[in-house]
């Protein structure tokens, strides 16, 4: 049967039996076996005719259960696990879990480089990827005997709304689906516009330090309280939004995050709104009473040398001695003035732009052309989202843009942009219809995918598909944990890694598709666009322990140089989600965790009590992790999900 259903908003439909008519020649070029990270069997192929490849990896056949993982990320542009050209871990598979879980492994290259507003953003989504997953069946059955195996398809971020989409948009090809750190249809570039806006505002007079101060365990709770009028808006408009207050932990160092990557977008689909920003009323850009006019800036230079990519690099003559990341390169003469370019990394003099800028602007720059650096479009950008409203009377951080009729009360432009970024990636907009199982899991910390937007893909998922939806769907918040698994040690003194959850994940998935054992749900509930889990492990559920931890019995503890410090806490799992199986000290607060404290026997509820005395005056912030594992199995380095609580204390 040839691929040829629509669904009724255009979408292609594929299933188990539906042929494709571009990737429906498969081959086979590499097959071999390897011994790392564990002996498995590496075949490597492709589609005739097309730029789409695949890579499977087999476990041997006596280590085999009948499954395989298949993980996307839309830039996940090798067909290999990874490491992708992208600075998000999260985004690789980790082939020595699917090994160990009795899975084979599945990726693709998407059929080629990902491409926004591409002419079938299907290609990326999910027909690649469903063409190799049935052919990865057929490989199978010829190396372990007739069979059909279970598959489940898992992504991260981008990769989550292609997991989404791939279970809206196809039936049959897999039977569940782990989205995780998933937005919603609306989310980009919102969600780093409104983060943007609040930095610029925060960092004229320093502000951070002391909002977490106040947000810090054993601070006053108010951050607002030293704010002016300019810097309390900020801060409340990021906050509805469903920025994750303790995520400014990270202020100092914080940029735009992922809005780099997609910062041309909004020049190429909605070209006149830099110039209505700076110029007309309702738009922060046209006040005259606005600080961010002090800010705009331009810089002019030339193109000292051009280094060809990928991607292709610029070095300037001369720069600015300010800080110009995100500005724009306009360049100033030739057949392409007056065009821009998104900067994305800036090395000393050295620039480079984003992997969606217009090849031929960028082919445009050449050694000795005059340039100027500008940062009209990202300060236009920074409040893009008030002007972004979607079109329902109830959109959770959108809401604080409406007037009591519902109204937007700021000017809109022509098009949504997230929604095309969501069709980009998923193929279609979300709609919570889908097919097979699904278990989302959602970084409760996240300051990229905030955590309500797990929330609105559930109430999608209800409407769409009845009283009876969670027969098909489960949700899991993990708490402190972020988009990108902590990579630093100021990172991992405050969050997590949700690697070992996803793992847990993928596995429960796997129960619940073959066995029929139900995940545990994450118990929440959703106040001004901020999702709130319940203190006691026995009240949150899901998969992850929780930590209490006490200073001299609070959350804030004042001694002299010298002096112990009485420490007490309990780790406990929620029921049936395992058995703490380690316990680490951090008293210094610097995410090092050198105090091993680990029960002896893994158990449900682990109870401690220790000292620690500071030979310095100062701030601290101790810090207890506590991690739990499903098996209560202490050796295994796989399903080790975390958790930590930190408390303040003041030495003089």
């Amino acid at each position: 049967m040839n691929l040829q259903s629509l669904d009724r908003d255009g979408s292609v439909r594929v299933t188990e039996d539906s042929v494709d008519p571009l990737y429906n020649e498969p081959y086979i070029d590499v097959n071999e076996l390897r011994d790392e990270p564990a002996p498995h069997r590496y075949v490597h192929g492709g589609f005739k005719g097309t730029d789409a490849r695949f890579s499977f990896y087999f476990p041997p056949p006596e280590q085999y259960e009948g499954r395989f993982h298949h993980n996307t990320y839309p830039l996940a542009t090798s067909e290999d696990i990874g490491p992708f050209p992208i600075a998000f871990g999260v985004a690789t598979g980790n082939l020595g879990f699917t090994l160990d879980s009795g899975a084979y492994y599945v990726q693709t290259n998407l059929g080629g480089a990902f491409s926004l507003g591409g002419a079938d953003p299907a290609i990326a989504a999910y027909r690649v990827n469903a063409a190799a997953a049935k052919y990865s069946r057929v490989v199978a059955a010829e190396l372990y005997g007739d069979h059909r195996p279970f598959g489940y398809l898992f992504g991260g971020s981008g990769g989550a709304y292609q997991a989404v989409g791939s279970a809206e948009q196809t039936s049959g090809v897999w039977d569940g689906f782990v989205p995780f750190v998933l937005g919603c249809n609306h989310a980009t570039p919102s969600n780093f516009t409104v983060r943007m806006h609040a930095l610029r505002v925060l960092r004229r007079r320093n502000r951070f330090p002391g909002i977490m101060d106040a947000l810090n365990p054993g601070g006053s709770g108010d951050p607002y309280a030293d704010l002016n009028e300019e810097e309390r808006a900020a801060l409340k408009e990021a906050t509805l939004m469903g920025f994750p207050p303790n995520g400014w932990y990270s202020h100092e160092t914080m940029d735009a995050g992922y809005f780099g990557n997609i910062a041309s977008a909004i020049p190429r689909f909605d070209p006149t709104y830099v110039e209505d920003f700076w110029t007309k009323p309702g738009y922060l850009g046209g006040d005259p009473a606005s600080s961010i006019r002090a800010d705009r800036f331009h810089f002019d230079t030339t193109a000292a040398s051009v280094t060809e990519g990928p991607p292709r690099r610029v070095e300037l003559a001369t720069i600015p001695d300010r800080d110009f990341a995100n500005a724009h390169l306009v360049l100033l003469s030739g057949a392409a003035a007056g065009k821009s370019l998104a900067i994305h990394e800036i090395d000393g003099r050295t620039v480079s732009f984003t992997t969606t800028a217009d090849p031929d602007v960028v082919a445009a720059v050449q050694p000795g052309a005059p340039v100027r650096i500008d940062n009209s479009w990202p300060l236009a950008a920074e409040t893009y989202h008030r002007h972004q409203v979607p079109p329902t009377e109830d959109f959770y951080g959108w809401n604080q843009f409406r007037d009591d009729q519902g109204q937007p009360i700021y000017p809109q432009r022509h098009a949504l942009l997230g929604a095309t970024f969501t069709v980009s990636s998923a193929g279609a907009l979300l709609t919570g219809r889908f097919h097979g199982k699904m278990l989302l899991m959602q970084a409760h910390m996240d300051i990229d995918s905030f955590a309500w937007f797990a929330d609105w893909y559930r109430s999608k998922v209800k409407a769409a598909m009845g009283p009876g939806f969670e027969d098909s769907f489960a949700l899991w918040f993990v708490d402190r944990a972020q988009h990108d698994n902590p990579s630093t040690l100021v990172a991992k003194a405050h969050a997590v890694s949700a690697e070992g959850a996803l793992q847990q994940a993928l596995r429960d998935l796997s129960r619940w598709v073959e066995t029929g054992v139900r995940p545990s749900d994450t118990r929440y509930k959703v106040a001004q666009s901020q999702v709130e889990l319940p203190a006691r492990a026995d009240e949150r559920g899901g998969p992850q322990p929780v930590v209490d931890l006490k200073a001299n019995g609070g959350a804030r503890a004042e001694v002299s140089v010298g002096e112990p410090v009485a420490f007490t806490a309990t780790i406990e799992t929620p029921p049936d989600a395992g058995e703490v199986v380690a316990a680490e000290w951090d008293f210094e607060g610097l995410g090092a965790y050198p105090v091993d404290d680990s029960p002896t026997s893994p158990q449900a509820r682990v109870t401690l009590s220790t000292t620690h005395a500071y030979s310095k005056p100062g701030v601290y912030f101790a810090v207890l992790r506590g991690t739990s594992q499903r098996e209560g199995d202490a050796q295994t380095p796989y399903g080790r999900i975390q958790n930590i609580a930190r408390v303040r204390v003041i030495v003089t």
